[in-house]
């Protein structure tokens, strides 16, 4: 176990101001206060933080982090009280203390509902202060080495964890080392059988190729020597994990991996990269394809290299890294590395909060994620995604780099340079090509996202979405625009009704009355009456006790349907419809029209009968408690059942967009002769007419004849009506009649 000498030594020997009374106060508290406890190995508990510390020492950080990292155990594990560690070493070394605390009791591998809310919390804790996260991995790292000692299935638990998290919450703080290690002590449990197989492996090829990194690297200085760059050459294998992960990926033998061995070249300065680079290229053929830029364009994690691959010495494939010092110690220690010390000539300054980390940045968005309240098993999973998933690079037409997880889209990207810029977009141009919003985007695509101030997004982009954050504001965006719907339609309905019985309808009178209706707000009640919760009658019941309402007894008859513009007043659209109500002339007493109700899904309040209505038709909407609004032809035989329920009948027409035309669902009925291929015939009279089948359904299937009905997309009535004709022209159809005739 080390000494305390020797790790105030170790720190002292990269910051030579560290407070070393601080270090031996926290050293011998800690030694006190775990006393006699034992780890599951037999060692003295103690020699956990002290272990933990190293690393950190190895990391070169700050004197509190090593605190820290010497006193992380004692609130949970001894008598020890957050008030002691304050008033013995200072509110900031007990804050990191606490976090660190509240971490350890977070069970991150259990039913995925507990498991995001940890995950949640876990974020919350070190977002505070990047130390914390540092202080976690290095304790997590230690426990990984020493797992061994732990029982079967306690060991599993941890090693799934490492893997799950917090390997990749190392990896995309861009402390590569850390990762790798977490990564191959995680595989070591998880899967112990390929982690031999592999590890058998290596050393097989290891006898084989002896001194083939030695001779690679020197063959390499020696170029590089020529040229006159200075350089350092190392050689390295891969670690186990990655090269049994890039087997499962690539679903290869580890026989025909070409990269098994790696090289690093670590420059003075930029330009020498790019002289190297030159030197490898001229000396051996480079491999097609595998060449990446991370100095221009440095990952979200800060990572700078160039990569290639070469077919170097002995006709052994290379897989080169050239980078500075610099960018060697950002890649290893990542955003530890933006908080460690910046040479200023004479002597070293801490950086407490890597406020320039790409990755601190990184986590920070992933806290505003979480203040804005999403679903937490969505959060988990998007974040994960962004944890483990590759990068993708583009650009804004302006040159502004946007980093996506590999299989993002334009959707995505548009909602990465603002949500407002999101929430707008229309279309795309990638490359300067116009392709659809769903289009997968590569490695240095130039994207431009065109915005319309009257768009809205799309319910159904939310299943298009990759990222966490388009997929939440998409979300956010409908649920806004469903409650706008209903609050529209509602106060639609709650104006006739008073008007209906000679009332004025106003929001003030209703917020006197909220109580009675057990409603928190007037935006409440109004979008309980739009969807039919709360009946109309009942809000001027309310507002007006002494009005009697119409008596049951009364006649009661359908509104007049009609396709014209006079004498409606205009509601919204959707899919082509306009609502309107009857009573009043176009241009008079019109507050609400235009507002936009778009797309016909089931988030939205609109939607289709089930044997469909199409342009031509003259049609009605019901509207239906917890439903909405139900678009029917008005021959439809189904409005029998609502003749009587004058309040759920509301008057539409079609609105048509010229610009964007679209097809409306359409349900048929057919007696088809059982012949080979009569299926076939009735599809392609759909393909050639240009309609769309949805789906097709056998009712009735006798010796010599199938009742089916089709549901399909036409453009309109004459559309439809023309389909109809060319079926009945048929052979193998007897009939053809449209659902609900």
């Amino acid at each position: 176990m080390m000494r305390q000498y020797e790790l105030v030594e170790r720190v002292l020997r990269y910051e030579p101001n560290a407070d070393e009374a601080l270090l031996n106060r926290a050293y011998v508290y800690a030694m006190k206060a775990h006393g006699n406890q034992r780890r599951a190995s037999g060692d003295p508990f103690f020699s956990h933080p002290l272990e933990v510390a190293a690393i950190l020492a190895d990391m070169r950080l700050d004197d509190a982090t090593i605190a820290t990292a010497l006193l992380h155990d004692t609130l949970e594990d001894t008598q020890t009280t957050r008030d002691k560690i304050d008033s013995m070493f200072g509110p900031e070394i007990g804050s990191l203390v606490e976090g660190l605390t509240k971490i350890k009791k977070l069970d991150l591998v259990t039913k995925k509902a507990e498991q995001a809310e940890n995950f949640r919390k876990l974020l919350l804790a070190i977002s505070s202060d990047v130390r914390v996260l540092l202080v976690k991995l290095a304790d997590r790292l230690h426990n990984m080495r020493t797992l061994q000692y732990m029982k079967p299935a306690k060991r599993k638990i941890i090693a799934q964890e490492t893997m799950d998290i917090y390997a990749p919450l190392a990896g995309r703080m861009g402390m590569q080392w850390l990762r790798e290690e977490l990564e191959d002590h995680a595989f070591r449990w998880l899967h112990p059988e390929a982690y031999k197989a592999v590890v058998k492996r290596l050393e097989t090829l290891r006898e084989e190729h002896q001194g083939l990194i030695d001779d690679i690297q020197s063959a390499l200085t020696k170029k590089l020597d020529e040229a006159k760059v200075t350089a350092t050459v190392v050689g390295r294998e891969k670690k186990p994990y990655a090269i049994w992960s890039k087997m499962e990926r690539k679903q290869i033998s580890l026989e025909q991996l070409s990269d098994i061995y790696g090289f690093r070249l670590v420059v003075d300065v930029v330009p020498d990269c790019y002289r190297a680079l030159a030197v490898v290229h001229t000396s051996w053929h480079m491999v097609p394809g595998r060449f990446k830029d991370y100095i221009s364009n440095p990952k979200p994690n800060d990572y700078q290299s160039l990569h290639t691959t070469i077919v170097g010495p002995k006709h052994q494939r290379v897989e080169l890294q050239i980078r500075t010092e610099q960018m060697h110690q950002v890649a290893e220690y990542g955003v530890a590395a933006h908080a460690l010390y910046k040479d200023s000539g004479n002597g070293s300054n801490y950086v407490a909060a890597p406020a320039d980390s790409n990755a601190y940045r990184w986590l920070r968005h992933l806290i505003e994620m979480l203040q804005e309240g999403d679903n937490p098993e969505e959060f988990l999973e998007h974040t994960k995604l962004e944890l483990f998933q590759d990068q993708v690079f583009c650009f804004t037409p302006k040159g502004r780099l946007i980093a996506l997880p590999r299989g993002a889209n334009a959707i995505d990207f548009a909602y990465a340079v603002h949500t407002d810029v999101g929430n707008t977009c229309v279309s795309a141009k990638i490359n300067g090509r116009p392709m659809p919003l769903a289009t997968a985007l590569r490695n240095g695509d130039e994207v431009e996202i065109i915005c319309s101030e009257g768009q809205q997004p799309r319910p159904a982009w939310e299943k298009l979405a990759i990222t966490g954050k388009a997929r939440s504001n998409i979300r956010r965006a409908t649920k806004a625009a469903v409650r706008a719907q209903y609050g529209a339609l509602g106060r639609l309905i709650l104006q006739r009704t008073f008007d209906r019985h000679g009332k004025q309808f106003s929001e003030d009178a209703l917020r006197e009355v909220l109580g009675r209706l057990s409603q928190k707000t007037t935006e409440d009640a109004i979008a309980a009456v739009g969807r039919g919760e709360l009946p109309s009658a009942d809000v001027l019941k309310a507002v007006y006790p002494e009005e009697t309402p119409p008596s049951p007894a009364a006649p009661k008859r359908k509104p007049k349907v009609k396709n014209d513009e006079e004498g409606w007043f205009g509601f919204g659209k959707v899919m082509g419809l306009k609502f309107r109500w009857p009573g009043t002339s176009k241009g008079k007493r019109d507050p609400l029209a235009g507002v936009p109700v778009r797309g016909v899904s089931g988030d939205l309040p609109v939607r289709f009968d089930e044997g469909g209505a199409v342009p031509g038709d003259r049609i009605v909407g019901i509207l239906t408690p917890g439903e909405g609004i139900t678009i029917y032809p008005i021959h439809s035989k189904a409005l029998h059942a609502y003749d009587d329920e004058l309040d759920r009948w509301i008057d539409v027409t079609w609105d048509l967009d010229d610009v964007n035309p679209q097809r409306f669902p359409a349900r048929l009925q057919l007696v088809v002769l059982n012949e080979p291929g009569s299926l076939a015939q009735i599809a392609g009279v759909f393909a050639e007419s240009d309609g769309n089948i949805v789906n097709i359904r056998m009712n009735n299937q006798l010796p010599d004849y199938t009742e089916m009905t089709i549901d399909a997309d036409v453009w309109d009535l004459k559309h439809l009506n023309a389909t109809i004709a060319k079926l009945r022209t048929m052979d193998v159809v007897s009939s053809v009649e449209r659902a609900g005739d």
